[in-house]
C-alpha cells in the first residue's frame, strides 16, 4: 500500500511540475513569436560551429577565469549527473538498482561522486564571489540566494541518499563510492530500518528540489539554460555589429524604427530570455561606468519583463493566443487588446536618456556569454524617436542639418572639401579627375576634410603613400559624408541616401579599392555598403601603411622615442577584430615603446564618440573621453597613439582638461609613421 501511495505521489508531483514547466516554456515561446518574423542567413555549418564554440567551448565565459571554470565545472558536471539523477529516481522504487552497466558501474559510481562534489565547490564559489567578496557586477538578493540552495540542496541530498542507501543495504565502503562512504561513518550505528526510512525522506528532499528548480528555471534568468544555446544557434550571422536596414520603399510602413516591444524580431527578443543577468556588459560599458543611466542588462531585463507583461496581458484576454505564433493575420485581431495595454515600451520602460548614452562600442555585446546583442536594439528604438517621432537633442537635429545641407557636420561649404591639402606643399594628392589611373581612392571622410587637428592625419597619410609611390586619389568636392553617425543615431533616410550617393559616386569614377583614415567609415564601407551595392576592396588606413612596410616600399628608420599608451578604437577592434596590425606598425619604428593599457585589445574602453556622441553633449555623470584619458595617463606616456580621428580628438580634449597637453602628446599611427621615414 505505501509503495503504490509512494508512487502515487511521485507521478503527481512529477507530473504537475512537468505541466507547469511546459506551459511557462511555451508561453515565453509564444511571447517571442509576438515580435516579426526574422530573415535569417542559411548558414547552417557557420551557426553549428559557432554554437558548438559557445555552448561547449564556453568561450566566452572564460573571459572571467574565474567564473568561467566555475561555470564550466557547472555546466558538464549537470550534464555529467543526468545518468546518475536517473538512476537515483529509479533507486526509489526499487531497492538496491543501479543502471546496467556491468563492469564498469563502479566507475560510473566514483564519476557521479567526483563530479557531484565538484559541482558542489561549484556552488560555494558562486556563493563567495556574490555574497562575500560582493563582486559588483552580480545582483544579490532573494532570486541570487534561491538558486544556490537550491543547487546546495540537490548536491547534499545526493550524498545524503547514497549514504543512506549503503547502511540500508548493509554495503561497506568502497573506493568507488568515497564520499558517501566517508559520511556513511558518521551514522555508524545506524538500524538498517532507520537507514531506509532516512533513504526515502533524502530522496523525496531531492525530489522536490530539482522539480521546484525545474519550475523556477523558465521564470528567472536561469531561463538562459533553455533559451541561450537557441539564441546563439538562431543569431544573426552578420558582420559584428552590422544594422539591419529598413525598407524605406515599403507604402505599408506606417512607422520606422521600433516604438512597441513586438516591432522587434523574434530572434531579437530571444536575447532577452536568454540573459544571464552576469552584469558583464554593464561593467564594460562606457556609459554606465561613467554614471550614465544606460546599463546594458538592466536595458534587457526591462525588456524582458515588459515582454512577459505585456505577452500575458494578450494571452490572459485572447485564449486563443498560441496560434497567433502560427498565424501572422490574427495579429490585427489582438490591436484593440494591445491598445488597452498603457505601457509604452520607450518611456515607461525604456527612458530617452538612456537610448541617448550609448556610443555603440558594443563592448556589451564582446562580453555577453549568451551572444545578446544590445546596440541594435538601442539603435532601434532611436530609429523610430527620429524617424516616426522626429524627438532628438538639438545637437543630432543640427547634426542632421548640416549633413543633408553640405554633408558635413559643421555645416561648412562642401566646396571646401579640398582645402586640407593646401596645409603642406611637399604632398600630392591629385583628385580622380586629375589622375584617373589611380589604384586606391582615398576617402578622406568630413573629419579629415574639414578638422584642423584631424586634417595633419590625411596629410600625414598622404604623404606615407606619396613615400610608397602608391597611386591614390581623392574625390574631392564631390566626397560625400559616408552616413555612419547618422545612421546609428537613428536617421536611416539620411543614411541610405548618402549611401546610394556614394556608390553611385563609386561606380562613375570606377573606384576597385578605397582606404580611410576613419575606423567609422571603414567599418559602414566594408559591413554595410555591400547591401546596396558597393563593390570595392575596402581597407583602414593602418591596413594599408603595415602592407607598404612589409613589402619594403616605406622603411621607418628614424628613431622616434615615445612612450605610447596604444588606444583601440572600437570600431577597428570588437568590430573588426583588427588588434595586432597597428602594435606591429608601432613595434617596426625605432626607439617606441609600446604601453598597454589596463583596458586592452577587444576589452578597450570606447572613447565616448561613437553612436553620435561626438556630436552631442554628454549631460549625465563623468565624460567618458575624460575617463579613458585618465586610463591612458596612469602608465605616464609621452604619447597616446590612436588609429580613430574621432578617438584622437576625445583624447586630445582630455591631456586639456587634465593640462597635461604639453607632456603628453595625442597623435595618430599616421604620423608616427611618418616622422620616422
Amino acid at each position: 500500500m505505501l509503495s503504490l501511495l509512494h508512487f502515487l505521489a511521485f507521478m503527481a508531483v512529477t507530473g504537475y511540475a512537468l505541466f507547469v514547466f511546459c506551459s511557462i516554456v511555451y508561453s515565453r515561446v509564444t511571447f517571442i513569436r509576438l515580435g516579426k518574423k526574422a530573415d535569417l542567413q542559411k548558414d547552417l555549418g557557420t551557426r553549428i560551429n559557432e554554437f558548438v564554440v559557445q555552448v561547449f567551448g564556453q568561450k566566452k565565459l572564460l573571459k572571467d577565469s574565474k567564473s568561467g571554470v566555475m561555470h564550466i565545472v557547472m555546466f558538464y558536471g549537470f550534464l555529467i549527473l543526468q545518468m546518475g539523477a536517473l538512476e537515483l529516481i529509479l533507486k526509489g522504487f526499487v531497492k538496491g538498482f543501479e543502471l546496467p552497466l556491468g563492469n564498469a558501474h563502479p566507475y560510473f559510481s566514483v564519476s557521479q561522486e567526483i563530479t557531484t562534489f565538484l559541482v558542489l565547490l561549484a556552488v560555494i564559489y558562486a556563493f563567495y564571489r556574490r555574497f562575500i567578496e560582493k563582486l559588483p557586477r552580480l545582483k544579490r538578493g532573494l532570486k541570487s540566494g534561491l538558486v544556490i540552495i537550491f543547487l546546495t540542496v540537490l548536491m547534499v541530498s545526493i550524498f545524503l541518499t547514497l549514504t543512506f542507501e549503503h547502511i540500508w543495504l548493509g554495503g561497506a565502503g568502497s573506493v568507488y563510492t568515497p564520499f558517501s562512504s566517508v559520511i556513511a561513518g558518521l551514522f555508524a550505528g545506524m538500524s538498517a530500518n532507520n537507514a531506509g526510512i532516512w533513504f526515502y525522506v533524502c530522496w523525496w528532499v531531492h525530489l522536490l528540489t530539482l522539480l521546484s528548480f525545474l519550475v523556477y528555471v523558465p521564470q528567472s534568468k536561469h531561463a538562459h539554460i533553455l533559451f541561450a544555446p537557441v539564441n546563439i544557434l538562431l543569431r544573426d550571422t552578420k558582420p559584428a555589429g552590422k544594422l539591419t536596414s529598413i525598407d524605406l520603399d515599403d507604402e505599408t510602413q506606417e512607422t520606422y524604427g521600433v516604438g512597441k516591444i513586438e516591432d522587434f524580431r523574434q530572434n531579437q527578443l530571444i536575447d532577452l530570455y536568454a540573459c544571464v543577468e552576469c552584469g558583464r556588459c554593464t561593467q564594460m560599458c562606457p556609459a554606465s561606468g561613467t554614471g550614465k543611466t544606460l546599463s546594458p542588462m538592466d536595458l534587457i531585463v526591462k525588456m524582458r519583463d515588459h515582454l512577459t507583461e505585456k505577452g500575458s496581458v494578450i494571452t490572459s484576454s485572447t485564449p486563443w493566443v498560441p496560434s497567433l505564433a502560427f498565424s501572422p493575420s490574427l495579429r490585427s485581431e489582438l490591436a484593440a487588446t494591445v491598445e488597452t495595454y498603457a505601457t509604452n515600451l520607450i518611456g515607461d520602460v525604456i527612458t530617452e536618456e538612456e537610448l541617448w548614452a550609448c556610443t555603440t562600442c558594443r563592448n556589451c555585446e564582446d562580453q555577453c556569454p549568451v551572444a545578446n546583442e544590445h546596440v541594435d536594439k538601442i539603435v532601434d528604438m532611436r530609429r523610430y524617436l527620429v524617424l516616426t517621432e522626429g524627438k532628438m537633442p538639438h545637437e543630432a537635429s543640427r547634426y542632421f542639418q548640416n549633413i543633408d545641407r553640405q554633408s558635413n557636420p559643421w555645416g561648412i561649404n562642401r566646396k571646401e572639401r579640398n582645402k586640407w591639402r593646401e596645409g603642406r606643399n611637399d604632398i600630392y594628392a591629385p583628385t580622380v579627375d586629375e589622375e584617373p589611373d589611380f589604384e586606391y581612392l582615398f576617402f578622406v571622410g568630413s573629419m579629415g576634410s574639414f578638422d584642423i587637428r584631424s586634417q595633419k592625419i590625411a596629410q600625414s597619410f598622404a604623404k606615407i603613400m606619396n613615400t610608397a609611390g602608391v597611386k591614390f586619389a581623392i574625390l574631392g568636392n564631390e566626397e560625400r559624408n559616408s552616413g555612419e553617425t547618422a545612421r546609428r543615431i537613428g536617421n536611416e533616410f539620411l543614411f541610405q541616401q548618402l549611401c546610394k550617393e556614394n556608390i553611385a559616386n563609386f561606380q562613375d569614377n570606377h573606384v576597385k579599392k578605397i582606404v580611410t583614415i576613419c575606423p567609422h567609415t571603414y567599418n559602414t564601407f566594408k559591413n554595410e555598403y555591400p547591401e546596396f551595392g558597393l563593390e570595392a576592396e575596402v581597407y583602414h588606413h593602418t591596413e594599408l601603411v603595415w602592407k607598404l612596410i612589409r613589402e619594403g616600399s616605406i622603411k621607418p628608420t628614424k628613431e622616434v622615442k615615445e612612450a605610447i599608451a596604444y588606444h583601440d578604437s572600437c570600431y577597428i577592434g570588437r568590430y573588426n577584430d583588427i588588434y595586432d596590425i597597428p602594435r606591429q606598425i608601432l613595434n617596426s619604428i625605432p626607439g617606441v615603446q609600446v604601453l598597454e593599457m589596463e583596458r586592452n585589445r577587444e576589452d578597450s574602453m570606447c572613447c565616448g564618440a561613437g553612436g553620435g556622441m561626438m556630436w552631442m553633449e554628454e549631460t549625465q555623470g563623468k565624460r567618458v573621453n575624460m575617463e579613458r584619458t585618465e586610463q591612458a595617463l596612469t602608465l605616464s606616456p609621452t604619447t597616446i597613439g590612436s588609429n580613430c580621428p574621432y578617438c584622437l580628438t576625445m583624447m586630445s580634449d582630455g591631456t586639456k582638461a587634465k593640462e597635461v597637453e604639453n607632456q603628453v602628446k595625442t597623435l595618430d599611427i599616421a604620423e608616427i609613421v611618418e616622422r620616422s621615414l
